[in-house]
C-alpha cells in the first residue's frame, strides 16, 4: 500500500509539472503573438508605444506636391475657346489619370467661391459636379482619394446665385444698316456648356462633400452647421478623412484678432476622423494650428500641440491615444543648437576650429534665453515607426514682405512597441 501511494504521488507530481509546463508555453506563445517584432508598430495601440527623440536631423524626403495654380493646357484651351464667361483657376487629375477636375469661377461669383466640372483624362468635358446652390471653398485642399474612387472638397450654401451676363443689344441706325457679314461677326453671349444640376443639401458653414469619379452621388459627409471644416486629408487606404474643424464664432474671433494685428488668419481647430458613411470621432478638445497626418499604414494619426506630439488610433473598438511631451528634449537640444551656432560664429570670426559636441546641461535651460526654442509647426509621418516634425518661428503678415519664418529645424522620433514584460 505504501508503494502504491508513493507511485501515485510521483504520478500526480508529473502530471502537475506537465500542466504547468504546457500553461507556461501557452502563455509565452500568447505573448509572442500579442507583441509584434520590434520595429513593427502598425498593430500596436498608440498607448503602448515608446519613442526615441533625435534632434536637428535633415529634412524628410516628401513627395512633390502639385502646384495650387497648376492648369492642364487642354482644359485651358477649352475654357479659352468655348467658355469665355468661366475663368479657370486650377485643374486636379486623379492618381490613375482617368479624370481631370476643373476648378473655376464666374464673374458674378464672390471672392473665394468656386465651381467644379469634370473632364475625361484626354481633356473632354464630361459634366458639372457642383450645382448652382453650392459654392466650393478652400480650393487648395480639394483632393481625390489615393485610389481615385472619390473626390472630397469643402462647400457651403451659395446665398446669391448670379446669372451669367447677357449681351448688350446692338442699336442699328437707318443711315448705315449692318451688313450680313458684320452681323455674323457681332459678339454673342456664350454660356457655360455644362447643364444645370438639381440643388444639393447645402449649409451656411463649410462642410465636407464627397462624390464618385463620375461626378455622381454628391453628398455632404459632414452636417454640423455652425462648424467650419477648413482642412482634411485622405487616409492612404482611402477609407477615412482626418479633418480639422472649428466653430464659426471661434473662427470670427480669430479673424478679428488677426485683422487687428495685421496678420494673415491662421486657423486653429480640433482634429477628428470622418468615415465615408458620415460617422465622426473628435480626437481632441484642444485647439492647434498644426494639421494632422496619417501613418503610412492608415492605422494612426499624429498631430502637434505646441511642443507635444499626440498619436491616435484610427480604428478598433477601443482606440487609444498617447501624448509625447517633448518640451524638455526641445529645450536641451535648442540650448545645444544655440551654443553650437554661437561657437561656430565665434570660431569663424577668430579662424578657429569648432568644438564637435557641447556638454550636457546640468539643469533645464531657460526658454526665454533660447532663440531656436519654438513650437512644432508641421508634422510628417514618413514610415510606420518614424515621425518627423518641424519647429520654427512663423509670423505670417498680410503684407508678405513683412512675414517672418526663422529658426527652421527638423527633428524626429522613432517609435517602438512597449516590451512584453511591461505590457501586461
Amino acid at each position: 500500500m505504501r508503494e502504491f501511494r508513493s507511485f501515485f504521488g510521483f504520478f500526480a507530481l508529473g502530471v502537475l509539472s506537465l500542466c504547468l509546463l504546457f500553461f507556461g508555453c501557452g502563455r509565452q506563445n500568447a505573448l509572442d503573438q500579442r507583441d509584434p517584432a520590434i520595429g513593427n508598430v502598425s498593430a500596436v495601440p498608440a498607448a503602448r508605444l515608446l519613442f526615441r527623440y533625435e534632434a536637428d536631423v535633415p529634412p524628410p524626403q516628401l513627395p512633390a506636391e502639385v502646384a495650387v495654380d497648376s492648369r492642364d493646357l487642354r482644359i485651358v484651351a477649352d475654357f479659352d475657346q468655348n467658355r469665355p464667361l468661366d475663368e479657370l483657376d486650377r485643374t486636379i487629375t486623379t492618381p490613375d489619370g482617368r479624370r481631370i477636375l476643373a476648378v473655376y469661377h464666374r464673374s458674378g461669383d464672390l471672392p473665394g467661391e468656386f465651381r467644379l466640372d469634370l473632364y475625361s483624362g484626354d481633356g473632354k468635358l464630361l459634366r458639372p459636379v457642383t450645382p448652382d446652390n453650392l459654392a466650393v471653398h478652400f480650393h487648395d485642399i480639394i483632393r481625390w482619394s489615393p485610389d481615385s474612387s472619390a473626390l472630397a472638397f469643402v462647400g457651403t450654401l451659395r446665398e446669391t446665385a448670379v446669372a451669367a451676363p447677357t449681351p448688350t443689344p446692338v442699336v442699328e441706325t437707318a443711315e448705315q444698316p449692318p451688313s450680313e457679314d458684320a452681323q455674323s461677326l457681332e459678339p454673342t453671349a456664350t454660356f457655360s456648356p455644362t447643364p444645370a444640376l438639381p440643388p444639393v443639401m447645402a449649409f451656411r458653414t463649410e462642410q465636407i462633400y464627397l462624390c464618385n469619379p463620375d461626378g455622381d452621388d454628391l453628398r455632404p459627409v459632414t452636417r454640423n452647421e455652425g462648424f467650419i471644416y477648413y482642412y482634411f486629408a485622405w487616409s492612404p487606404n482611402s477609407r477615412m478623412l482626418a479633418a480639422m474643424a472649428v466653430h464659426r464664432r471661434e473662427w470670427e474671433e480669430l479673424e478679428r484678432r488677426a485683422d487687428a494685428s495685421g496678420l494673415l488668419l491662421t486657423p486653429l481647430g480640433r482634429p477628428r476622423i470622418i468615415e465615408l458613411n458620415g460617422r465622426e470621432r473628435r480626437l481632441d478638445d484642444a485647439l492647434t494650428a498644426v494639421r494632422p497626418v496619417w501613418s503610412p499604414d492608415s492605422a494612426k494619426i499624429a498631430i502637434a500641440f505646441d511642443t507635444q506630439l499626440r498619436i491616435y488610433d484610427a480604428e478598433g473598438d477601443n482606440p487609444t491615444q498617447a501624448a509625447i511631451p517633448l518640451r524638455n528634449e526641445l529645450l536641451i537640444s535648442s540650448k545645444a543648437y544655440d551654443d553650437a551656432q554661437a561657437a561656430k560664429l565665434g570660431a569663424t570670426n577668430a579662424g578657429e576650429a569648432v568644438a564637435s559636441q557641447a556638454p550636457q546641461p546640468s539643469s533645464l535651460p531657460d526658454p526665454s534665453s533660447l532663440v531656436s526654442f519654438n513650437p512644432i509647426v508641421q508634422v510628417e509621418w514618413t514610415a510606420p515607426d518614424t515621425i518627423y516634425f518641424e519647429t520654427a518661428f512663423v509670423k505670417p503678415m498680410k503684407n508678405a514682405a513683412d512675414s517672418v519664418t526663422s529658426f527652421v529645424r527638423w527633428h524626429r522620433i522613432i517609435l517602438s512597441p512597449l516590451p512584453a514584460n511591461l505590457n501586461r
